[in-house]
C-alpha cells in the first residue's frame, strides 16, 4: 500500500470515527495539492470547528514543512475553526495536537515524536470534550 493510500486511509477512519459522535467531517480531497490553504479534514459539531491536517506513520518521528503548518493555520482562522494535527504512529492510537504546540526543527520544518505526542496530545475521546 502506497504512502497516499494510507494516509487517505487514516483520514478515512477520522471521519467515521467522528461521524460516530455525532460531530460532522468532511474529507477534503486534493488538499494540499492546490493553490488554496485546506486541511485534510473539516470537522463541526454546533459549537466547535476544527480544520484538521492527517498522517499515519510506522516511524517514531514525523515531519511537517512549515508551509503545511502555515497553510493550516491560515485556513482555520479565514473559517474561524481551530487548527489540529492528527497523527496515527504504528501501534497507537490517533493523537492529536493544536498547531501551535507543534515542535519547531531546523529551517521550514516542524516534528512531533511519538514520545513528544504522548506527552502534549490528547485523544480522540479528550479532543471531543475540549
Amino acid at each position: 500500500m502506497s504512502y497516499k493510500q494510507k494516509g487517505i486511509r487514516g483520514e478515512r477512519e477520522l471521519v467515521h470515527k467522528f461521524w460516530a459522535v455525532n460531530w460532522a467531517c468532511l474529507r477534503i480531497a486534493g488538499s494540499g495539492s492546490i493553490k488554496y490553504p485546506s486541511p485534510d479534514l473539516l470537522v463541526g459539531n454546533g459549537n466547535r470547528k476544527l480544520a484538521i491536517e492527517c498522517k499515519v506513520t510506522k516511524d517514531q518521528k514525523k515531519y511537517f514543512e512549515k508551509i503545511r503548518i502555515d497553510a493550516l493555520q491560515t485556513f482555520a482562522e479565514i473559517f474561524g475553526a481551530e487548527p489540529w494535527i492528527a497523527i496515527k504512529f504504528k501501534g497507537l492510537d490517533w493523537l492529536f495536537i493544536h498547531s501551535r504546540d507543534m515542535s519547531q526543527g531546523r529551517g521550514t520544518s516542524y516534528s512531533m515524536s511519538s514520545e513528544e505526542m504522548k506527552k502534549k496530545g490528547v485523544l480522540f475521546e479528550e479532543l471531543i470534550k475540549i
